[in-house]
């Protein structure tokens, strides 16, 4: 154990020998292949190339995963982070998702935001960004050396806002010229979740007025005195002089009732 196994880089010696001494009477097949191409003289096992380097720790002498393939990250990766991170509901808008190429900038002029085979979406605002960024070198159009990311996400963004702007201008011009000609439009969504809501707030109402009542109910019935509230300190001497002539003096005997302590 431990010691190089050399017999395998001397197959080729050893059957000239034999050959030779007339041990073997016919030629082997591979004979004229390995002298031609002889094996490899490499019999240590060099470690691979590791695609990216992490740092070890120092109380592990060998890494424990020596083949664990490079993380795949593209530029646009962080810029789609950063655009839908500050427009979360550009994710909402219904999208038509269909299988690609690759190679739209062969197709598209990113030059300008509106292309005029596909809608303006956070996706355009990328590409946009990434030409204002990089430029299209194979149309000769070369970018702006001033220009960084922040420029360029600045410039891609007040330009798709001026393309949604517009877009919401259009929809309520044809909305109201629909309207004009005698066309009629459905409660909005808005409208209908207000109806909903009301709905339910009059019903809550409606158990709420319920409740109270049961519980007045419920403590009068749970209550069989008289409900009195306290004398005020007025009303208190006025009552205590009505019975000064009824309770007995001191040394007097009582003639009936209780004696009366304010």
């Amino acid at each position: 154990m431990g010691r190089y196994d050399f017999r395998p880089l001397r197959v080729h010696r050893t059957a000239s020998q034999l050959l030779a001494a007339g041990r073997i009477k016919h030629v082997p097949s591979w004979h004229e292949v390995i002298g031609t191409i002889p094996p490899a003289q490499t019999l240590v096992r060099s470690q691979p190339l590791q695609h990216q380097e992490k740092p070890r720790r120092p109380n592990i002498k060998k890494p424990s995963k020596l083949f664990q393939p490079q993380r795949i990250v593209y530029e646009e990766d962080t810029l789609r982070k950063e655009f839908f991170t500050d427009h979360p509901w550009e994710l909402a808008r219904p999208r038509v998702v269909l299988e690609n190429d690759g190679r739209d900038a062969e197709r598209n002029d990113w030059s300008l935001l509106s292309q005029p085979d596909r809608p303006v979406d956070g996706e355009s605002v990328i590409q946009r960004q990434m030409f204002l960024l990089h430029g299209n070198p194979e149309a000769g159009q070369m970018p702006d050396p001033s220009m960084t990311p922040a420029k360029a996400y600045d410039q891609a963004r007040k330009e798709f806002y001026e393309v949604r702007l517009q877009q919401d201008v259009e929809r309520r011009v044809a909305k109201e010229e629909a309207l004009a000609t005698g066309a009629y439009f459905g409660k909005t969504t808005l409208q209908v979740g207000m109806e909903l809501e009301d709905k339910m707030f009059e019903e809550w109402k409606a158990w709420a007025a319920n409740e109270v009542i049961q519980q007045d109910q419920r403590r009068a019935a749970m209550y069989t005195g008289v409900d009195s509230e306290p004398l005020a300190e007025p009303e208190l001497d006025a009552a205590a002089e009505e019975l000064e002539a009824v309770i007995p003096a001191q040394g007097q005997e009582a003639l009936g009732g209780a004696a009366f302590r304010p």
